[in-house]
């Protein structure tokens, strides 16, 4: 008799421990970086600015529009003009300056570092969102936009900059 009052309250136990519920497990998502505002007032004109320089011809070591830009040359001019930031330099000086950010943080406006002559921060370019920049290379000679994707870009990106908050 014993044992089978025994085996009754265990029985309740068991069935009574399968009908509850296990209490909830929270879920908690991975920390991503914080997240940065849009893009400022200043770095919305310095993309457009950019936008109005395309196609404008590349000439080494060129400081404006008439003439031919560099790459430092067109983001120099950029910025002065559209922003009144004076960056001056090559695309190296540049780097030197500013917020370092991470590639997933870029805004519109931040401007992105490349080695593309097997020398550090070699070529800079102006991000314009959708993970693409506005730059002038030297190849086809002309102020165009690319991909930050692009299999040639995505190899030898190397930092992002930001020169305001």
């Amino acid at each position: 008799m014993r044992f089978l009052k025994g085996y009754w309250c265990g029985l309740a136990l068991l069935l009574s421990a399968c009908a509850s519920a296990p209490p909830p497990v929270p879920v908690l998502a991975p920390a991503a970086p914080p997240a940065r505002a849009e893009a400022s007032d200043k770095g919305r004109e310095i993309v457009l600015f950019a936008l109005g320089l395309i196609d404008t011809g590349y000439r080494f070591g060129g400081k404006n529009p008439e003439a031919g830009l560099d790459c430092s040359g067109m983001v120099s001019y950029i910025y002065n003009k559209a922003a009144g930031v004076k960056l001056v330099g090559s695309a190296a000086d540049m780097a030197r300056q500013g917020h370092a950010i991470a590639r997933g943080s870029l805004r519109p406006g931040d401007l992105v570092f490349f080695n593309t002559r097997g020398a550090p921060f070699s070529h800079v370019g102006v991000y314009i969102g959708d993970d693409r920049f506005v730059h002038a290379p030297s190849s086809k000679g002309r102020v165009r936009i690319e991909q930050m994707g692009n299999a040639y870009f995505s190899q030898r990106f190397e930092t992002a900059r930001s020169y305001f908050d």
